[in-house]
């Protein structure tokens, strides 16, 4: 056994402390019944196999509350979460207010994605998610394998090319994608909410003193070149490590979703309590470890393994290799909302972002800035509905 040289994790203190707080309680009847069909909405449940053998779960709402159930003519939209959320996300608020049941009722095809090792996406054609090896990705998978499978699924069963809304880690997954010129003959266009991709000056609390300190030190397992992470579950974190997040200087835990994403200014405690229900979701070690690479770093790069044998042994090079924004197609309809007051992604690494992105088509890109908006009212804020996703209707209406 091997201790892993520390790469100080930000993201995995935050879901640990998410764990500790006991605030998940997975409703078993699926996303469908228990979110979709209770507000009157059509629901379908799909399966998509990712060419890495994962079994990925996919809501459909063909149609909106009052629309015709046929989907022909109709444009596809796939919405994707963040980080330790699930499609639960999209629809937490009331139907006039939750982007997901707002694009239905505009007469969108909605499909909701959920990221490998999340309830609805558990599956494997040999893994168990008991097997460690099950749990060795990042997000690099997640713009490898899972992202394309989606997008090849529902360009199949629609016919068209995909809209795309990418909420934090949904973002970064896409953006990876673009820049290996991945997902060009089925992507119609890409709104990226709270875009992540520099992280290097993220302003969350809990986030810098993760990454700056060891709190959430991880052991990892070399045998027979291979590594084998343990899993972040909702159950790993005990009360020591809350008490210890929880007690450092700036640090509120009486608002924990403030604490991690900044001072939300329009979430409703409806809301709030009822996304408590579907998060955390599960995600892996190694996922985090890349995360908090990018936090210390400041770059966009492949998992890196550290020693420069083993990065050898997957790059073809000692280190690994680098996501250029830049190589983005300079015509691909990009949609940018992003909110002054966030804290996981701050509008000086959005900007560093939107730099690499200098000389893409002017007429394809739109900034949609909100001062007020931190992480989370993006897809929860009262008031998204005006706020950002009339614009992004506009958007959409133009590609």
């Amino acid at each position: 056994m091997a201790k892993y040289p520390s790469n100080h994790l930000l993201l995995v203190a935050l879901l640990c402390a998410f764990a500790a707080a006991g605030i998940n309680s997975l409703d078993q009847n699926g996303i469908c019944k228990s979110l979709v069909e209770t507000q009157g909405y059509t629901c379908q449940d799909h399966q998509v196999t990712t060419e890495d053998g994962y079994i990925l779960g996919l809501q459909r709402i063909p149609s909106g509350r009052s629309s015709n159930n046929s989907t022909a003519q109709k444009l596809p939209v796939l919405l994707q979460h963040g980080l330790t959320m699930d499609a639960a996300a999209w629809l937490i608020n009331p139907p006039d207010q939750a982007l997901a049941f707002i694009l239905a009722d505009k007469g969108f095809d909605v499909w909701l994605a959920n990221a490998r090792g999340t309830q609805a996406s558990r599956g494997h054609q040999s893994l168990s998610t008991n097997d460690p090896t099950y749990w060795e990705w990042t997000w690099d998978q997640l713009a490898a394998y899972d992202l394309p499978a989606f997008f090849n699924y529902v360009n199949n069963q629609t016919g068209q090319k995909v809209h795309y809304v990418g909420h934090s880690l949904g973002t970064l997954s896409v953006l990876a994608a673009l820049s290996q010129q991945k997902l060009s003959n089925t992507l119609r266009s890409a709104a990226l909410l709270s875009p992540v991709a520099y992280l290097g000056q993220i302003t969350t609390v809990l986030g810098r003193i993760s990454a700056q300190s060891y709190s959430a030190d991880v052991t990892l397992l070399y045998i027979d070149s291979t590594y084998k992470f343990w899993t972040l579950r909702l159950w790993v974190a005990g009360q020591n490590l809350e008490t210890f997040l929880c007690s450092q200087p700036g640090v509120d835990c009486s608002n924990f979703m403030a604490a991690v994403t900044g001072p939300n200014c329009c979430i409703t405690p409806t809301s709030s309590n009822l996304i408590f229900q579907h998060i955390p979701q599960s995600t892996s070690t190694k996922n985090m470890v890349h995360l908090s690479e990018m936090i210390r770093r400041g770059t966009i790069t492949m998992f890196d393994y550290i020693f420069p044998a083993i990065n050898m042994q997957h790059y073809n090079q000692l280190t690994p290799p680098v996501y250029n924004m830049a190589s983005i197609p300079k015509d691909v309809p990009l949609f940018f909302g992003y909110g002054g007051r966030d804290a996981l992604s701050d509008v000086n690494d959005v900007k560093a972002l939107l730099n690499d992105l200098s000389d893409h088509d002017k007429d394809k890109l739109v900034e949609q800035y909100v001062e007020e908006y931190a992480h989370m009212d993006f897809i929860m804020g009262g008031n998204a509905n005006q706020k950002v996703y009339d614009p992004l209707l506009t958007f959409f209406g133009q590609h």
